[in-house]
């Protein structure tokens, strides 16, 4: 059976859907039709229903959560990894508030932790994630929330950290922050999609155990060529919780999901959000 598959070209996503795309790990009968798009795009995808198995945002699956479930493997989330609001120069809040803050989609994570934190934010262009360093430099934005490799470039460019989203959301709840997950279609027969989140936790745990196997392909597609970015990317966003979610890592998506319905920027998390294992 083929399946629609779409996963970022970022390293962390790369790293941990090598093994699985690639037949170095048991797909129990199961093939993929690749896609590889940035998280808005793959977000956008999912809105219209058109692909089988997806990394997308924890903020867009609250659009999608009655199509598609939300796997316990392959998920972004962690602690030191939330997105970072910068800029040419430091900004107050005031600062903030009335100017122009460019934003990586508006579907994204990223975007979601901005406006639980500066909700009176009313200019917010959205442009592809790899883009904003530029759009600061030229004047095209005040700030910019910076996701993926940039976290591991803006300085070296000249431009400042104003605040760390992920750091203020860990401070406020002592959980981890959740960015983004994989999700699998609900139309799916059950034992299809629970043989997907099987397939999806070897390839990460494949990578985990031979992380050299994914370099070509890692390479291949990262918008930051350096080795040491790469390898930083990925051992920041790859973890515990790109195994398995476990009991922390669900708590976590679940209070994100709390307070940003709370705000009323969400629908909450239904009961059934992650799919039932075996």
């Amino acid at each position: 059976m083929e399946l629609s598959l779409g996963f970022s070209t970022c390293p962390n996503d790369t790293f941990i859907f090598d093994a699985m795309v690639h037949g170095r790990v048991d797909t129990e009968g199961l093939t993929f039709k690749v896609t590889l798009a940035d998280v808005e795009s793959l977000n956008r995808k999912a809105f219209s229903h058109d692909i089988h198995i997806t990394k997308l945002s924890y903020h867009a699956y609250a659009r999608v959560a009655g199509e598609y479930a939300l796997l316990h493997a392959g998920s972004a989330l962690g602690r030191g990894v939330g997105p970072l609001l910068i800029g040419r120069q430091k900004l107050s809040p005031a600062e903030i508030n009335a100017g122009r803050v460019a934003i990586p989609g508006y579907y994204t994570t990223a975007h979601l932790l901005f406006s639980l934190f500066y909700p009176q934010v009313k200019e917010k262009p959205e442009m592809l994630f790899s883009r904003i360093e530029e759009a600061l430099l030229s004047g095209e934005a005040d700030a910019g929330v910076i996701i993926h490799e940039n976290r591991f470039t803006y300085a070296r460019r000249g431009l400042v950290r104003i605040d760390d989203l992920g750091e203020r959301w860990e401070a406020a709840t002592g959980l981890p922050i959740p960015l983004g997950g994989i999700a699998v279609d609900r139309s799916l027969p059950l034992p299809v999609r629970q043989a997907v989140n099987r397939i999806m936790r070897r390839s990460v745990a494949y990578a985990f155990e031979n992380p050299e196997a994914s370099a070509p392909f890692v390479k291949a597609h990262a918008c930051e060529m350096d080795p040491d970015v790469m390898a930083s990317h990925i051992g920041l966003y790859v973890n515990a919780f790109t195994l398995d979610l476990g009991e922390e890592g669900v708590m976590a998506v679940s209070r994100l999901f709390g307070e940003a319905s709370r705000l009323g920027l969400i629908q909450a998390l239904p009961a059934d959000g992650f799919l039932q294992e075996t």
